[in-house]
């Protein structure tokens, strides 16, 4: 008997990363499920074609659910083979229609499919969860739309825009990534039952002067499925399929990370602008009590890193299987495809609760604003001058030399001088006068259309459906 327990190498998204509905996909127990059901599904068709029996087919449905993992375990160690080992559990408990069951498939007829199955079903919960975040990321930017800010360029202070706008790039990132979940969603098939390499010549051969052609009998199974069989295969579906399913999590995982990253850099207390919620009794540090580390970010810029290398395996495994079939993706198969979805989930419910309780602080960011304000409006003090008449050229040499005195300034605790630079500099005040440069100097007003951009996204984002369901509705599960 198979005991998992805490004497043992446990993976962290056995229990500690990911949701349960997003393992519960993943588990043996339910990739036994969808084999019993495609073996079902097949016997179904089959009968119809007057190959298996009623007795044979009720039979087989009655101890659909009798399931005995601990068997099925024990004759592996016997067969060297998953699946014929599952077939002679579930022929031991159907004893009438037992022996029909895997009737002309081959063992990635019903693996691949389950794993299809299984991979459709995971990205629904991954689609789902997409579009709260999206919906929260909505609210956000509809609140601060209009609320000027710092913009940082290199890390370093550049001209204003808003919090909303910020927000909107993390939002759009992450809906370029939802529409790859559709391209996912759309494109990629099952195998169907196309036999050992992919022809249906088995298929064919059973069915010889039945009522019911090879086609006719995979579009049943398939439909029962809730999937669509690809129409060329070999021994497996094309292995390209998970390279482009991975490559759509990565998109998912890298939108979340750089914001994780920006929200880690806004936090740090020289900026101070933004945090993520921190709890009444959160520890920080064993050694500095006084720390509020931004470890929720961190964790997603830690596991966005690593559902980043996956898709070099399933690049490989679709390169790397030669011909019709080999196993060259078999072993890794096993743990990638498993391992993107649960860390794709855990930093889904991270994002989510750390959007829900983002920490903006308005008094920080009018600070940062007032005390960088003048920078911020060099280039509008240089089209200004421009359009008087001033050499552009000239301008700016006199606005960068007015800088680095200021900066200088501020660098050693001191008030920004840079107004009383400029009002003193004979070549800004040839061409502006004061109540202009203050005028220009006001960068709230400074911030060009970024209110408006930002709100048209949230139009885009306020009419995404809710997630299609038509290809199965994922198993329920208790979110973590």
């Amino acid at each position: 008997m198979i005991n998992f327990s805490f004497n043992t190498y446990l993976s962290p998204l056995t229990w500690r990363y990911g949701s349960d509905e997003m393992r519960k996909i993943f588990s043996e127990k339910h990739k036994y499920e969808l084999w019993r059901k495609i073996w079902i599904a097949l016997a179904e068709a089959q009968h119809q074609a007057g190959l298996v029996s009623k007795e044979e087919l009720e039979d087989l449905k009655n101890n659909e659910n009798n399931i005995d993992i601990e068997k099925i375990f024990e004759l592996e160690k016997e067969t060297k083979h998953d699946v014929v080992a599952a077939i002679k559990e579930f022929a031991e408990k159907a004893k009438i229609g037992g022996g029909k069951i895997h009737l002309g498939a081959t063992s990635m007829d019903i693996v691949d499919n389950t794993d299809m199955v299984r991979i459709h079903e995971a990205l629904e919960i991954v689609e789902k969860k997409v579009i709260i975040i999206l919906n929260l990321l909505a609210d956000k930017i509809d609140e601060y739309a209009d609320f000027p800010c710092l913009g940082y360029t290199h890390l370093q202070p550049a001209e204003p825009t808003t919090v909303g706008y910020r927000l909107a790039f993390y939002a759009q990132d992450l809906l370029t990534a939802y529409e790859f979940i559709q391209f996912a969603k759309k494109n990629i098939k099952g195998k169907g039952m196309k036999g050992a390499v992919g022809t249906a010549a088995s298929y064919k051969e059973l069915l010889k002067d039945k009522s019911l052609s090879a086609d006719q009998l995979e579009n049943k199974v398939m439909k029962s499925l809730g999937i669509d069989a690809i129409l060329i295969s070999g021994q497996v579906y094309p292995r390209l399929f998970d390279f482009i399913v991975l490559n759509s999590l990565v998109m998912v995982t890298s939108a979340l990370a750089k914001f994780a990253g920006d929200l880690r850099i806004l936090q740090s207390p020289l900026y101070g602008e933004w945090s993520e919620p921190f709890g009444k009794n959160q520890v920080g540090s064993s050694a500095m009590p006084f720390k509020k580390n931004p470890i929720s970010s961190e964790n997603i810029c830690s596991l966005a890193r690593y559902v980043s290398t996956l898709p070099q395996v399933a690049g490989e495994n679709a390169s790397l299987s030669y011909l019709e079939r080999t196993l060259d993706d078999s072993a890794n198969k096993r743990i990638v495809i498993a391992e993107a979805f649960l860390t794709t989930d855990q930093i889904l419910i991270t994002a989510e609760k750390i959007i829900s309780g983002l920490v903006i602080n308005r008094d920080r960011i009018s600070f940062n604003l007032r005390q960088y304000a003048s920078f911020a409006a060099s280039e509008s003090i240089i089209l200004e001058a421009v359009k008087k008449g001033a050499d552009r050229q000239e301008m700016h040499e006199a606005l960068r030399i007015n800088s680095m005195i200021a900066w200088t300034d501020i660098q050693n605790g001191k008030k920004n001088p840079m107004m009383e630079l400029l009002l003193s500099d004979r070549l800004v005040s040839e061409y502006l006068s004061k109540n202009q440069l203050e005028k220009l100097m006001e960068v709230e007003n400074h911030i060009g259309d970024a209110p408006e951009r930002a709100k048209k996204l949230v139009k885009i984002i306020r009419v995404i459906p809710a997630p299609d369901r038509s290809r199965g509705q994922a198993p329920a599960g208790i979110q973590t």
